[in-house]
């Protein structure tokens, strides 16, 4: 029995290392539990030590191997309203929880491998967005991408992906995904620039971010909180919410330079400035939450002040809820700053994850029986059964050693990356079925000779297809660069691994 090539044994390694890739070791199809895909930040659960990719084992003692188990652990827990004791055991730590409602969290069962899904599978929303009436240039993009960045960020929105793109013509944009979202929640959320203004008359006396904000209070009670809603005539409930901004120096010194020529008024509350801090949130007036100025703060430097604000609704539920996330809101907008540019949405798609793994298992479906047919067609045309397996076992490999490496780079497979595998496939069975036409051609040449003619039409088609597919990755600003990497990934692997692999195994079926 001959002895392995060592381009039959490259193959080997690389597939060895391509399977490492995708299922780890030992592999994650064997573990046990369910994913924390994201947690509320200013939750219970955010401040016990929960955290997004933490992986929940154990749930009062009871052992959790997947989402049913989670869910009847947490059955009829909290119907009381009382607060309940909750022990959760993960693969780092264990948290307890004091809690009257289900732990602010979302889980889903841990993936049985390391490949990444696009959203165009895994479910969500994408957004292509410009700056309005404004080109940006690479360096404005990426400021944008930074700061859009850490908004979503500080919403507390996970598994999202933004990133700057470009189209053939070098105009920029940014592309946002958010896994789970609505378009519509994407288009609220990227709609606003959210150009937060405090003003005294028509003085600015600080704007949210960095520059006039040294920190915003949140999650602490002394310094943030709701109050409790009361119903008022018109029968709705009303939350009022106050939080503390810490102002830096430059804008406390603003703050007393305007206000020291400011009259006083006597009211039966106390006396207060004849002008109010205003508020603005992407130039209009935020009604209701302007805030008395005190008579001792008068041309006084403070780097503390308090904003103040309410929520509404038909139940107390409603109220509070509305007032926490209107709080929340304009923390995030403090803490952040406004976006540089008045944003624009070119394009917005959605999709359901349903859709997506019913199009995987029919494109999986789709690509088995093509590479059967294939096989059946090359057996019937060379009649050799140890060809047409050569040739499954080769394209088969390719696939494998394509997802390894998108596992490895964590490179999110969508659509067009799926596409751009089955124009793998396809491109793969071409050259081999060059490499059995060359390697049975009756010319009186070494079956080397021949497997070298083979080749050398090969890397022409190759360095074809390279040229070819360099623009796709900036094409359709970005879109189609999954399609492109795929593609070129696995053409050159072809190239490099499984073409030499494959002819030696016909030399050594012919000879």
């Amino acid at each position: 029995m001959k002895k392995l090539t060592w381009k039959l044994w490259l193959l080997i390694i690389v597939l060895a290392f391509s399977l490492l890739a995708i299922f780890s070791m030992p592999p994650k199809f064997l573990e046990k539990g369910v994913l924390i895909t994201s947690v509320q930040p200013d939750s219970d659960a955010f401040e016990q030590g929960l955290r997004q990719g933490q992986i929940i084992t154990f749930a009062d003692g009871k052992e959790i191997k997947d989402l049913d188990d989670f869910s009847e652990s947490l059955a009829g827990r909290f119907d009381s309203g009382e607060k309940i004791k909750l022990i959760l055991q993960t693969n780092e730590a264990e948290i307890i929880l004091y809690s009257n409602h289900v732990p602010n969290i979302t889980i889903a069962n841990i993936p049985k491998t390391n490949i990444k899904t696009g959203l165009d599978i895994a479910g969500g929303s994408r957004a292509l967005v410009q700056a309005e009436d404004k080109e940006l240039s690479s360096s404005e993009i990426n400021d944008l991408v930074d700061v859009t960045q850490n908004r979503l960020n500080e919403f507390g929105i996970s598994d999202i992906k933004v990133l700057p793109v470009s189209d053939l013509s070098g105009n920029n944009f940014m592309l946002v995904e958010v896994a789970g979202a609505t378009p519509t929640d994407l288009q609220e959320m990227l709609s606003q620039q959210g150009k937060f203004e405090a003003k005294i008359g028509n003085e600015t006396v600080f704007i949210g971010g960095e520059r006039d904000i040294s920190s915003v209070c949140r999650n602490d009670a002394t310094c943030s909180y709701i109050e409790r809603p009361q119903q008022s005539s018109d029968g709705k409930y009303y939350a009022s919410f106050r939080f503390s901004v810490f102002l830096s120096q430059s804008a406390a010194e603003r703050h007393a330079e305007i206000t020291k020529d400011i009259e006083v008024n006597s009211t039966p509350q106390g006396n207060y400035l004849a002008q109010k801090l205003d508020f603005y949130l992407d130039d209009l007036f935020l009604e209701d939450q302007s805030l008395l100025i005190s008579e001792s703060l008068k041309g006084r430097v403070t780097t503390q002040i308090s904003i103040e604000g309410s929520g509404s609704g038909t139940t107390q539920e409603e109220a509070y809820n509305d007032a926490k996330a209107s709080m929340h809101k304009l923390q995030t907008i403090l803490i952040t700053g406004s976006l540089p540019y008045k944003l624009e949405i070119v394009k917005l798609d959605t999709i359901s994850p349903v859709l997506g793994g019913e199009f995987i298992r029919s494109i999986f479906l789709a690509g088995i029986v093509a590479l059967l047919a294939v096989s059946i067609v090359i057996f019937i045309r060379y009649k050799k059964i140890k060809s047409s397996l050569a040739l499954l076992i080769t394209s088969i490999s390719e696939i494998i050693i394509i997802l390894g490496i998108a596992s490895f780079i964590e490179w999110n497979l969508d659509l067009p990356s799926i596409a751009g595998i089955l124009a793998t496939i396809g491109t793969g069975i071409d050259q081999q079925i060059i490499i059995l036409d060359e390697a049975r051609q009756r010319i009186s040449l070494s079956i080397k000779q021949k497997l070298k003619r083979a080749f050398t039409i090969i890397l022409g088609a190759y360095f074809t297809a390279v040229v070819a597919l360099l623009p796709l990755l900036w094409a359709g600003a970005g879109l189609l660069k999954g399609f492109a990497i795929t593609t070129l990934i696995g053409i050159t692997t072809g190239v490099l691994i499984t073409r030499p692999a494959f002819s030696d195994m016909i030399k050594r079926i012919e000879e």
